[in-house]
């Protein structure tokens, strides 16, 4: 088991050489803030809005004092933007209150914060503070079941699960090439089988189109979130 899953990551690492955090950021602040917003809807939405939101509130402080309904236009493309914008003002407030404005470095630490959970905390751990976490999206926790790693649904059993299998240095890239793959080739639907890189060690060959003409026309360049 170790063995496959470390071959399929490192022909995943080949196959994807500039797979990264596809949500824009500045700083950890800033990250922690899109990852928040990225829920239910795409990073390209979010990477959108991003330089508006940023240049009315740069930081925790002033996002904290923020006029409700100027932060509501500001998120309303992104959907549920009346609860998206309470998450922001609190989790604002509590960095303010709790952390003197700065986003704190420790996995207890980000999930005691209004809104946050261990999925964006191991996003800003990784990303921000180079701290190894594997972010557990719908994309990873699906893939992972599909290569056989765990049968487990709960992200947090699954985290655990694949990070048993893995060196914790590689955990952060781990989750980046596994959402990537996730979104250009290993699809919900019809996954594109016949033009996967890692086909031969996957159980779930076979659940999309093998042949390879059919299966290319379902690989995307540019991933969907």
């Amino acid at each position: 088991m170790v063995r496959r899953a470390r071959r399929i990551h490192r022909v995943l690492a080949e196959t994807y050489p500039d797979a990264h955090c596809e949500l824009g950021f500045e700083d950890p602040f800033q990250l922690l803030v899109v990852t928040v917003l990225s829920a239910q809807t795409t990073d390209k939405r979010v990477n959108a809005v991003r330089p508006t939101l940023f240049a009315a509130y740069p930081d925790p402080r002033a996002m904290a004092a923020a006029d409700r309904e100027t932060l509501e236009g500001i998120v309303g493309p992104l959907g549920f933007f009346r609860a998206k914008t309470e998450s922001l003002l609190k989790l604002s407030a509590a960095l303010v209150a709790d952390h003197d404005g700065q986003v704190p470095a420790r996995l207890e630490d980000l999930v005691k914060l209004p809104g946050v959970g261990r999925k964006t905390a191991n996003v800003v751990l990784g990303n921000a503070f180079d701290v190894p976490g594997i972010t557990v999206d719908t994309h990873f926790g699906r893939l992972a079941r599909r290569f056989g790693w765990t049968e487990e649904t709960d992200p947090v059993k699954v985290e655990h699960a694949v990070g048993a299998l893995f060196e914790k240095r590689d955990w952060t890239m781990l989750s980046h090439r596994l959402i990537w793959h996730g979104r250009r080739r290993c699809h919900a639907q019809k996954p594109a089988c016949g033009a996967c890189p890692v086909s031969r060690w996957c159980p779930a060959f076979g659940e999309g189109p093998v042949e390879p003409e059919a299966a290319a026309r379902l690989v995307r360049t540019e991933g969907r979130a």
